[in-house]
């Protein structure tokens, strides 16, 4: 069996971890199973390595910066080849280049545009255990790009497809997918098996237990793929291909807190008034999120949420051209949070949003912004009141046997 394994920074984040984690790669190679590890930098070492560099300089170039943070994976790659060597393990270590990660050329941000396997296949081939460095690929001009924070899921992601690998196994420090984050919800449950959709719809809505990019890539080429601890034996949550799935009408509630709320007042009706807006923010290589527009005789409002740290250059950009598109006032909201209530079946199962809004009026919490879709609701509230409206929202759907998870 073909495994990807790819460890996070928190698994990897001292020897000890490292050590404990080549153990347990050994255990699994003994098994009979060929294997590629996927490992991240060492628990802060990115932000240690950001943080040196603005103290040099506030204005270091993205190609600098790439060049400089990659190495927090490289350094793990070579410390796990060097564990699992210690155990008696072959191995080797390589980074983007010699492991065939063909990147574009957006620093900080790159695409994967594909995987040249054919060092990986000779290593496995050697009987060797090939450890990636993950975050990153190489572009057209041969320099190292990093591909986004959480990216080393989606190197662990790529990999398993060009190899057509078994398995892809994400080894982090939870024990699989929640119905919401156990650190906000005390009793939140498990989920053994979740559906590719629903996956890709919480990591991109606020679960940080797997990268979004490579839920998305799982979902497009079938990748098997399992959420596991890097820290015990227990069974963790396998994404795949889910029959039934419209028996389960809500799988998990995301909180997003890391966000801000924008709104346009009185936005000229005339065609192109919306276009106006967002090829404005996305010019600024800003991604939104929710959208809501109100219309109204002549105008409306359009509203819509931004990750926080960007806020700023929004509302410049926004105010900078505000002849063009030509709105009465801008108002914001920094101090929101984005909930989301995701299942495969709430499209087919009536009383889902009613079920949403009757647990915060139960308890008291206004709604500031809402969208829907096939497979979510998603709510802004105010950010004191995120930890008491997605407990509302989880007993809702979750307590008492209200949602039946055996079933899956």
């Amino acid at each position: 069996m073909l495994i990807v394994r790819k460890y996070g920074g928190t698994s990897v984040a001292d020897v000890q971890n490292i050590i404990s984690a080549a153990s347990n790669i050994a255990k699994t190679y003994s098994d009979g199973n060929r294997l590629v590890i996927v490992v991240s930098a060492q628990g802060d070492t990115t932000d240690e390595l950001l943080a040196k560099a603005a103290k040099i300089s506030g204005g270091a170039g993205k190609r600098e910066i790439d060049a400089l943070i990659s190495t927090g994976e490289q350094q793990s790659a070579a410390l796990m080849a060097i564990a699992l060597r210690a155990q008696g393990l072959p191995s080797v270590s390589l980074n983007a280049a010699q492991s065939g990660i063909n990147a574009t050329s957006a620093y900080g941000n790159a695409r994967i545009k594909s995987v040249d396997p054919e060092r990986l296949r000779f290593e496995l081939e050697q009987g060797n255990t090939a450890v990636v460095a993950g975050f990153q690929g190489m572009n057209k001009y041969g320099d190292v790009v990093t591909i986004g924070r959480g990216g080393s899921d989606t190197t662990a992601v790529a990999l398993a497809v060009a190899l057509n690998a078994d398995l892809c196994e994400i080894c982090t420090d939870v024990d699989g997918v929640y119905t919401a984050d156990p650190r906000i919800v005390k009793n939140a449950r498990k989920i053994r098996v979740i559906s590719y959709d629903e996956m890709l719809e919480l990591s991109s809505l606020g679960a940080k237990v797997l990268h979004n990019r490579s839920a998305e890539m799982a979902k497009r080429y079938r990748v098997p793929l399992i959420v596991r601890s890097s820290f015990s034996d227990a069974e963790g949550t396998l994404v795949k291909d889910v029959p039934y799935m419209e028996r389960m009408y809500v799988s998990g509630v995301t909180v997003d807190k890391e966000i801000a709320g924008v709104t346009l007042l009185g936005v000229k009706g005339e065609p192109g008034g919306a276009y106006n807006v967002f090829s404005l923010i996305a010019r600024e290589g800003v991604s939104v999120g929710v959208i809501t527009r109100t219309a109204g005789t002549g105008s409306g409002d359009i509203s819509f949420t931004v990750v926080r740290s960007e806020l700023g250059k929004v509302l410049g950009a926004l105010e900078e051209n505000k002849d063009v598109i030509r709105y009465t006032d801008l108002k914001y909201d920094d101090r929101v949070a984005k909930i989301s209530v995701v299942g495969a079946g709430m499209e087919s199962t009536p009383g889902v949003a009613s079920g949403v809004f009757e647990a915060l009026y139960a308890v008291d919490i206004g709604v500031k912004m809402i969208s829907t879709s096939e497979i979510k609701i998603t709510i802004l509230v105010d950010e004191r009141d995120t930890e008491a409206a997605v407990n509302a929202i989880h007993d809702r759907f979750f307590a008492m046997g209200a949602h039946d998870e055996e079933k899956r």
